[in-house]
């Protein structure tokens, strides 16, 4: 099991095969057989750490359903010695049709799954993936020398993509560390040790290929990139340094096929060393919480706000019961530090936050109208609903409104009875209402949609049309490009929009 990213198109794999043809041609002229197979420790390392290297297999029920055929497919023996990785294969291709009962009813099955861990405590404390475990009845531990050990589920984050397990020993098993994944430099030897398609112990070695990759899994993403050769099954197992020490836990990869083309993804060990603590003392992560939401600082909105250069994470929406409010954290602020810390883009925000001690009083350096200020924060507890960062946009709904007035491509009006039933707008927002937007305008390329409500221009309450039409021509004048709005949904949910006023 690895987590994929499927990102290739028609168009981009055939100047993909040019390049494989180019390297094949240069490569053999540029290194020496011992640069080819790497330092020549890779071997000790490997020799080193893979006893604490073990394969995940977990089993589950899988609800019965109705058969899509007349005919069923014939069952699969039931041969205890027959691969796990085969017998899945018929499953699937038999498309889940066989040992159905006389009524067409599907008989419920026990479904199979494979992925790699690793063992940090001597005493059998076991390190995986979360997706490696989701959902599984049944959790076996299978160490190098074959052996079969049940496993208990201590605790899982969805959010980091990590489980950690205990298994029952009469005799100490072998243990790794972790190393400090900060330390890393690009070009880097690593070692991956994993069980890809359930072909167990398997050693691989690459270099870091990059640090701090995003990719949009979650809010927390801060992975290290990696091209050794990572495939389905890996998930779980440990990204080794030349010093044999856990620098990442591997999770994902990114290919058509789910076979590795050198782009592999692993959790650093920073982040999981701080995960993994929490598991084992309370058996669920502990983060910190702000409660703010929060968006990109865009040049444009940057401009707007008179930062440079852009920076921090702008405050969109302050939480009525979150840490921020009593605080005076305000929606219009810019967050530049949090405890000390440089929040260099919004996504630094969340990791920040979230690794800081629940209940500590954290300083917070904002940006609020082109001042510098400084709020004492206490911070909360992130339950695991919040929504940290994220940003819903709301469908083209036509226009039928009268429009009050026009400009910058929108149709804008008061916001009347009719047009709050109309676009179901909550009774606490208040601005104007948008009632329609041109489909060639820089407000159509920002999203803006009719039944949003702008409640504020430059950082100022907006009473109606003609009140907006004021400000418009005031920044105009004042020489700026760009106006920034905050927009509400209908449902009152903030965002802030810079709007070029060309």
């Amino acid at each position: 099991m690895l987590g994929t990213l499927a990102r290739f198109t028609r168009q981009a794999r055939r100047p993909a095969l040019a390049v494989v043809a180019i390297s094949a041609m240069v490569l053999p002229a540029l290194t020496t057989a011992s640069a080819a197979r790497g330092p020549d420790n890779i071997a000790d390392v490997a020799e080193q750490v893979i006893d604490a290297v073990v394969n995940i297999s977990t089993s589950q029920n899988v609800a019965a359903g109705r058969g899509n055929s007349a005919t069923p497919a014939p069952s699969l023996p039931n041969d205890p010695q027959l691969d796990e990785l085969f017998r899945d294969f018929f499953n699937q291709r038999r498309g889940g049709q066989g040992n159905q009962n006389p009524g067409g009813q599907q008989a419920p099955r026990r479904q199979n799954s494979l992925g790699s861990g690793f063992i940090i405590d001597t005493a059998g404390i076991v390190v995986t993936n979360n997706h490696v475990i989701a959902d599984a009845d049944e959790i076996t531990v299978i160490l190098n020398d074959g052996s079969r050990l049940k496993a208990e589920l201590l605790g899982t984050d969805k959010k980091v993509d990590l489980a950690l397990l205990r298994v029952k020993t009469d005799k100490p098993l072998k243990a790794v560390k972790f190393g400090d994944s900060d330390k890393l430099r690009l070009g880097e030897w690593v070692v991956a040790i994993g069980n890809p398609f359930s072909l167990g112990g398997t050693v691989t070695a690459g270099i870091v290929s990059a640090r701090n990759r995003d990719i949009n899994s979650g809010p927390y993403d801060n992975y290290i990139q990696t091209d050794a050769a990572i495939n389905r099954g890996n998930s779980g197992g440990p990204l080794f340094n030349l010093e044999g020490e856990v620098i990442g836990v591997n999770t994902a990869i990114i290919s058509p096929s789910g076979g590795s083309i050198g782009i592999g993804f692993a959790v650093p060990s920073k982040a999981a060393v701080a995960v993994i603590d929490q598991l084992k003392q309370f058996g669920e992560t502990r983060r910190g919480w702000l409660g703010v939401r929060i968006q990109q600082v865009t040049d444009e909105i940057a401009e707007s706000l008179g930062i440079k250069p852009a920076r921090g994470a702008l405050v969109a929406g302050i939480d009525d019961k979150g840490p921020a409010k009593p605080a005076g954290i305000e929606p219009g602020d810019v967050i530049v530090k949090f405890d000390g810390k440089d929040i260099k883009e919004m996504r630094d925000l969340p990791r920040v936050v979230a690794d800081t001690p629940v209940g500590k009083d954290v300083p917070v350096l904002i940006i609020r109208k082109g001042k510098e200020e400084t709020k004492t924060v206490t911070l909360g507890r992130l339950e695991d609903g919040e929504k940290l960062a994220a940003l819903t946009t709301k469908p083209d709904d036509p226009a039928t409104a009268p429009v009050v007035k026009k400009t910058l491509g929108l149709e804008l009006a008061g916001i009347s009875d009719d047009l709050r039933k109309k676009y179901k707008i909550k009774d606490t927002v208040k601005g104007i209402v948008i009632v329609g937007v041109d489909a060639n305008s820089p407000a159509s390329d920002k999203r803006l949609t009719a039944g949003d409500v702008i409640v504020e221009i430059a950082q100022e309450a907006v009473a109606s049309a003609d009140d907006f039409q004021a400000k418009i021509d005031k920044l105009k004048k004042d020489g700026r490009r760009t106006a920034l709005l905050l927009v509400a949904g209908a449902d009152g949910e903030l965002r802030f929009v810079a709007l070029a006023l060309q």
